[in-house]
């Protein structure tokens, strides 16, 4: 009889052969760093800011060449590992990496934090989009404190704004989002 020690290591996947899994219509998953980490749903507030923000982005960037996704889209941050931002701003347009299941030209990442997601956001997640050449800003959003943090990117490397109750300031996209439009309850 095997036992899980004579079973060895499971093996890494990469993120082609992760893009080939299906995991059906309820189920959501990311690869990080080769393995695979089932997503849960968010909250009614986590929703509502996401929608906010696409809202807002979508009504400010028609028409600029520049497209807001939500948390349908991927994004190929390395080899190993495959991230749904919860809005990212793209500039390359569809199939231009030669699958439309993820973007080829992200510029901007938002992330809504959550107790659950906090630590993997700010830590493992910021650091490979950072690494990304085509992203400008990333944008950390706590819908319980009702903060933002901005972390930018300029020819001196990364500079992180404190977590502040203020608006999305995005110079490079020559637009702001203010604090009450991403809060909104209405």
């Amino acid at each position: 009889m095997a036992t899980l020690l004579s079973l060895g290591e499971p093996r890494l996947l990469t993120a082609a052969e992760f893009l080939q899994i299906d995991f059906g219509p309820d189920l959501k998953a990311e690869l990080d760093n080769g393995v695979i980490r089932m997503m849960a749903g968010g909250s009614r507030d986590h929703a509502r800011v996401q929608a906010n923000i696409l809202i807002a982005l979508g009504n400010r960037l028609r028409g600029s060449g520049c497209r807001p996704y939500g948390s349908d889209m991927a994004i190929l941050t390395h080899d190993a590992s495959v991230r749904y931002p919860d809005v990212t701003v793209d500039w390359g347009q569809p199939g231009d990496s030669g699958d439309d299941r993820y973007l080829s030209a992200p510029r901007i990442v938002v992330e809504i934090l959550s107790p659950s997601t906090r630590t993997i956001d700010l830590g493992s997640k910021k650091a490979e989009y950072q690494a990304l050449p085509s992203v400008e800003a990333i944008v950390f959003v706590d819908p319980e404190g009702e903060t933002v943090i901005v972390s930018a990117r300029s020819e001196a490397g990364w500079f992180d704004s404190l977590p502040a109750r203020c608006d999305i300031v995005l110079p490079t996209l020559n637009l702001t989002i203010p604090h009450e439009d991403i809060f909104a309850r209405d």
